[in-house]
């Protein structure tokens, strides 16, 4: 009896073509899909992708917030919004002027694709499918991919169903990404306290500017330490690095430091001290950091600083000019070497610390980023507060690619 044959050789090469084809189409989706942690770019490329694959046109709607997959998606109207469109537009029109069959709803309320079909103006033959985008339990919106002519057969089912599910993975990320970026801002807001008042003799302004929502917040901050005889420390520090990490750590120097300078050693000593503490702990990322010792009675303030950008002091007529103050080595280095350095200041004299945000710019040197803050010229006679507001506006501060904190402090008249 002769036994029965299996598919011929023809047969098993379409089959290896059609799996090697297939595994070159998941390959250039998870090439193409998910390059940003941008959930409207995201959705821009999973809409392009399905466009130069699949269809002739697709959209991509998302909730405003992600869906449990245990009740209804779809939500009221309005839950929905379109976040990418691409490919032939004209035949989204036309889907939307036939009575619909709600392929996107029927999508989201069964959890799976729907394929349909729909007969546009002018006899014109469409073919729809409908994807919930799904990701470990829960719906970010839906894909539509059109085209006209033939429906949808089960392999482009399957395939574009597997793009829409790396799509959501994407998606699932990118949320993720968005809720620690909130947790690490709103700890810093807890760390990056207001500073210490300072003595009534000085008048004080600050400012932190973050980088930006897609940046994650860094370890810059300010301080002021009230003394004995009428005197105030001033304090900016910028620990290196962002994130959770960089907030503890300046948190830690920003507390060290007021110990030590409660017991009113001079700026150098004080920054000796600090360094060689932190020194001692392993694992706590360098600080760069500037003191200034402000003596109104005398009318004097002295310096010293750790790797930091030197102050600038605005006169005043308006104009203004940097300090020079020693460089010292970061602290937390356990190097140690810091001189101090006194200069007058006036009490028509406003003094400037800042973080290296406010001055860089990428590939440019730090001399002339500080010459551009030095040449800045602002109207005489105006407060603290709006002297500070005029300067971060001349540099523009709010587009600064890192975190930006600022401190301006001017002796009081003396009545």
């Amino acid at each position: 009896m002769q036994g029965e044959q299996g598919p011929g050789p023809g047969a098993a090469d379409a089959g290896r073509a059609a799996r090697a084809d297939g595994f070159a189409q998941a390959e250039r989706a998870v090439g193409a899909i998910g390059t940003t942690l941008d959930v409207r770019r995201t959705a821009a490329e999973l809409a392009e992708f399905l466009a130069g694959e699949f269809c002739e046109a697709a959209t991509v709607d998302l909730f405003d917030h992600p869906r449990g997959t245990g009740r209804r998606a779809a939500g009221p109207p309005g839950a929905l919004h379109r976040a990418a469109v691409s490919g032939r537009r004209a035949l989204l029109a036309g889907l939307e002027r036939v009575p619909r069959l709600d392929v996107v709803v029927q999508a989201l309320d069964a959890g799976h694709p729907i394929t349909a079909s729909f007969t546009a103006a002018g006899g014109v033959s469409l073919a729809a499918l409908s994807v919930p985008l799904l990701a470990w339990g829960r719906v970010y919106g839906v894909a539509l991919a059109l085209r006209t002519g033939r429906l949808f057969d089960d392999d482009e089912t399957a395939a574009v169903h597997y793009t829409a599910r790396v799509a959501a993975a994407h998606l699932r990320h990118a949320e993720e990404h968005e809720e620690m970026g909130e947790q690490v801002r709103r700890l810093q807001q807890v760390l990056v306290a207001d500073p210490g008042r300072p003595h009534p003799n000085i008048e004080l302004a600050t400012r932190y500017l973050p980088a930006g929502r897609g940046t994650l917040v860094g370890g810059d901050w300010c301080e002021t330490v009230r003394l004995h005889f009428g005197r105030t420390l001033l304090v900016i520090g910028d620990v290196m690095g962002h994130g959770l990490d960089a907030a503890v750590d300046m948190n830690a120097y920003r507390s060290m430091l007021r110990y030590v300078a409660a017991a009113d050693l001079p700026p150098h000593r004080i920054l000796r001290q600090v360094d060689a503490t932190m020194a001692e702990e392993r694992g706590r990322r360098p600080a760069t950091c500037l003191l200034a010792l402000l003596d109104p009675a005398r009318g004097t303030a002295t310096y010293a600083g750790a790797g930091h950008p030197p102050p600038v002091v605005f006169h005043g007529d308006g104009t203004a000019g940097p300090v020079p103050v020693p460089v010292g080595p970061p602290l937390g280095t356990g190097l140690g070497a810091y001189e101090p350095v006194g200069r007058p200041l006036l009490p028509d004299d406003t003094l400037v610390l800042f973080t290296d945000g406010l001055i860089e710019r990428r590939g440019e040197d730090i001399d002339v980023s500080l010459a551009r803050l030095a040449a800045l010229r602002v109207r005489p006679g105006q407060a603290v507060s709006r002297l500070l507001d005029e300067i971060l506006a001349g540099l523009a501060a709010d587009r600064a690619d890192d975190d930006v904190a600022v401190l301006a402090a001017r002796p009081r008249h003396r009545s």
